[in-house]
């Protein structure tokens, strides 16, 4: 089991960044991949981007690169997702993933963290 707590969300101005983390604690050395999604109001959830334990790699979904950025700390065994220029379309629940192994499937979640845009 892997345990995951986010944090970092609150209520932004359009333009603004915040900071997102998620900390993992538990068989943390079973994770793989670690991978943030959001849930928009009334939207299907959405893959934002994920990050490699071991290569750092992490590729991101066209509406937010060059925007947010994710990185890793595996010594605290943390991700955080940078947001910058901040929009309203980017209100929305935030939560981290994991999936152990390949192939890769989002086996624990976050309880998520709220985020909200205001114009």
């Amino acid at each position: 089991q892997v345990q995951l707590v986010e944090s970092g969300g609150g209520l932004v101005q359009a333009g603004g960044s915040l900071r997102l983390s998620c900390a993992a604690s538990g068989r943390t050395f079973s994770i793989y991949r670690m991978a943030w999604f959001r849930r928009a109001p009334g939207k299907e959830r959405e893959f934002i981007g994920a990050i490699s334990w071991s290569s750092g790699s992490a590729p991101s979904t066209d509406s937010v690169k060059g925007r947010f950025t994710i990185s890793r700390d595996n010594a605290q065994n943390t991700v955080s997702m940078q947001m910058n220029s901040l929009t309203p379309e980017d209100t929305g629940t935030y939560y981290c993933a994991v999936c152990p192994e390949l192939p890769c499937t989002y086996r624990y979640w976050g309880q998520g963290t709220q985020v909200t845009v205001s114009s």
